[in-house]
Formats: structure tokens, sequence, C-alpha cells
């Protein structure tokens, strides 16, 4: 996840100090703590929520047992996790959910800051969760904004239902009786956005919760924004009462002070985060691995998960099943390849391991996710029995398919290879591991 990157850096820089001195003196712990607070400042954490978190850390941090203890160092980070967890709201805070159906979710947000799409992304998650939502078309103000959650309706399989521009109230009485013909248990409500927070849209948004009674009042804020978004963020809830925060373009190159301020500010906790562009890109925000990953210490459940999300039970037996046989081809190499891409980027996957992201710190990863899509270019150029038996792909077939797929017969030839040593691999894997080998990436 980028948006932590030089914070997680900074703070690394100023443990690894610690960690040298070995045993350590209040005056050591306090200056570290000084660096602290300058790096929380620095990527965006509201000063406020600063202050507060600094002295509950140093008046933890200088206790006589920590600093008498054998590793004082190590006792200092974990007084850091603990408080980064707290102060992200200690646990995940899970959606509410009607005893009596439909469930209600209201979503609400300034415009621009991706509000429809994550109304869109919310109702895939909940589909995926064996849940049957339907999205309301309720802002009738911004030019194509129903046009807009149709098309994010359709692209998740998920209906839509609109009456055009007429009174929100109206369309959702539409809504519910369609939801109850149709036996969806979720009804998620895309309402108007504004450029600004304005009177006229805090009194219709009241109007739907005061009719409707949602039991979720999700507010939809861009990360990239900081304190603007924490700000937001206490506005709404001043008046709505929301019950939590969706943060998006949490996988951007910003500064992450408003997912660490947040809670804080408001006293309402972030529910999930946007972690890129795609439909699939939405990931409970739970605060323990999110401090993990601030902290450099990776976040493997994260990572088990997306894997699990990836590639069942069903489909791993099957592929040791083609090792064994020796029958996996290029369709299963390429198959390989697609379930990396619903996992993320090979950069955030390393990130996510513990031990390996704090030895990446500060490296330039040479791992070019294009060269990714060249592969999967060049085994689609191939025809289906090239895919099956590689063996038969010589000089003239090499040429039309480095043709075919705009890359070049070196690059090919490098597939090729790179393919018979996973296979080999693979083969040794199953029987009986790995003896000095070494697993290559094929990019």
């Amino acid at each position: 996840m980028g948006t932590f990157n030089s914070l997680s850096d900074r703070l690394g820089h100023i443990f690894s100090k610690l960690k040298n001195k070995g045993k350590l003196t209040e005056l050591e712990v306090k200056g570290a703590m000084r660096e602290v607070r300058i790096a929380l400042l620095e990527a965006d954490v509201n000063f406020g929520v600063v202050k507060d978190f600094v002295s509950k850390v140093s008046e933890k941090a200088v206790g006589e047992e920590i600093l008498r203890s054998l590793s004082p160092a190590e006792q200092v980070i974990n007084i850091v996790n603990e408080e980064l967890i707290a102060l992200m709201g200690a646990t995940h805070s899970k959606l509410a959910v009607s005893d009596k159906p439909p469930t209600i979710i209201m979503m609400c947000g300034l415009q621009g800051a991706g509000k429809t799409t994550m109304c869109g992304k919310l109702a895939l998650l909940l589909k995926k969760q064996g849940k049957k939502p339907l999205l309301a078309a309720c802002d009738i103000y911004r030019p194509a904004a129903i046009k807009q959650l149709q098309v994010v309706g359709g692209s998740v399989g998920v209906p839509v239902y609109e009456q055009g521009q007429i009174s929100p109230l109206k369309i959702l009485k539409g809504a519910f009786e369609a939801a109850e013909k149709n036996g969806n248990d979720v009804v998620i409500i895309d309402t108007a956005g504004r450029l600004h927070i304005d009177e006229e849209l805090m009194q219709e948004l009241q109007a739907i919760k005061n009719t409707y009674k949602p039991h979720e009042i999700l507010l939809t804020v861009d990360s990239m924004t900081g304190q603007d978004a924490v700000n937001v963020a206490d506005t709404f809830n001043k008046q709505l009462d929301i019950t939590g925060v969706l943060l998006t373009k949490l996988d951007g190159d910003t500064r992450g002070g408003a997912a660490l301020s947040i809670k804080a500010v408001t006293g309402k906790p972030v529910k999930f985060c946007g972690i890129g562009e795609k439909m699939t890109d939405l990931e409970a925000f739970h605060p323990e691995r999110m401090a993990s990953r601030i902290l450099g210490m990776g976040d493997v459940l994260t990572l088990i998960e997306k894997a699990k999300n990836a590639i069942t039970e069903e489909d791993a037996k099957k592929l040791q099943k083609k090792i064994k046989d020796k029958s996996f081809d290029l369709n299963d190499y390429l198959d390989q390849f697609e379930r990396m891409n619903k996992m993320g980027s090979m950069k955030d996957m390393l990130n996510m391991i513990p031990g390996l992201s704090s030895k990446l710190k500060g490296q330039d990863l040479d791992i070019d996710e294009k060269q990714i899509d060249r592969v999967k270019a060049i085994i689609r150029s191939m025809t289906n029995e090239e895919r099956e038996n590689p063996n038969i792909i010589k000089g003239s077939r090499r040429k039309r398919i480095a043709n075919g797929s705009g890359t070049s017969i070196q690059e090919v030839n490098s597939l090729l290879k790179q393919f018979e040593q996973t296979k080999e691999m693979m083969r040794r894997m199953t029987s009986g591991g790995m003896r000095g080998g070494r697993m290559r990436m094929p990019f």
C-alpha cells in the first residue's frame, strides 16, 4: 500500500537508531518521540491527534520496567504499535445487518470523492458474501450520475433502481418495493454529492435518514485530500451522525494522515478502504494490520485472504495434480498470472511479508508490472495446440507469436525458457522439496 511508505520509512529510521543503542535513557526516548511527532505531522496527521498520541506513547515508554528491560527499543516499538492500533479504532468495525431485510446502507460524500464507484465496490463485496444487493439511484442533480451508477452496477452484476430526476424519497419508496418483490436483502443508496458542503445537501440527506432510518450511513472521503478529508468527515458526522467512513485512493502516493486521524477526530471508524481502480479493490479496514504495515512488519493475514480469494482449495488440488501428471501447460501458466493479478501488485504483496517488507525499504524493486502483461500477451498470441505443447514452437511460429503480441522473438524465447524452469521447479517442490533450487519470476 503506497500511502504509508514515507511515514513507514521515517519511523523505521527512528527505531533503527534506538535499536543500535541497546539500553535507553529517558532522554533518548523523548528525543525519538520528538522525531515521531514530526514524522506524523509530515504525514498530515491532525495536530491534536499527534499531540495526544505522542503524549500517550511517551508516558508508557519512559516507565522504569521498559528502560531496564533486555530490549527497550523493541518495547518502545511495541507501545507505538499498540497506540497506532488504538488510534485507528482497535478492531475491524463490521457492517450492521438488519434482523428484518433489507439492510439499508446510505452512501454519502462530496463530488469527486468516488462515492458512486464505492457503491459498486461495496455491492460486489456483499454479493461475494452471499447477499443480494440493490443499488438505488438518488443522486438526481449531477449530470449523468444515474447513468454512471447503472454502468457501475452493470460491471458488478448488481441491479440499479432509478426513476430519473424525481424526489429521492419517492425513488426510495419504489426501490424498497422492488427490493421486497425481488428478494434484495441489501439496499445501497447513492445520494447526491456537492462540490462543497451546503445546507440544502444536508437537509436532503437528513430527510432520507429520518424517513428510512438506514442501518449504516457511510461517508466516502478521498484520502489524498489529507486533513480536508478529516474536516469533511467531522462536518458530515456532526450533521448526520454517520456510522463509518470509506477511504478511497489509499493506494495512492499520499501521506495517509486521514486514515490515522478520522477515528480520533470523529469517533467513527474507517470501515473499508479503496486500494486500487478495479471493482474488486476494496478491503475491510483492520487497524492492527494497518499498524503492522506502517511499522514495516508486513501484513500476512491480508496476503492470505487475497490468496484465498484468488485460488480455491479445489483449484490448488487440480494444479497439484497437473504438475504431478506433467500436464501443466501454458494455459495453466497464463491462469496463474491471472490469479496473481487478482491479488494486486507484486510490490504490495512483497511488502505484506513479515521481515521482507523492512528489508525491502529504500530498495527500488525492479518488478516491472507491464512485463507481466507482455508475458500474458505472448501466451494469448499462441494457438491452443502451441499452449498445450510448447515443444512445437519453432522459428516461424516464434516469429508469428512475437508479431501477434507486439513483442520480440527474444522475449518469446525467454518466456518459453522460464516456463520450462518453472515447470521443473514445481515438479521438484511436489516430489520432495527444493534442494538448493531458487525460484525465479518469469519477468
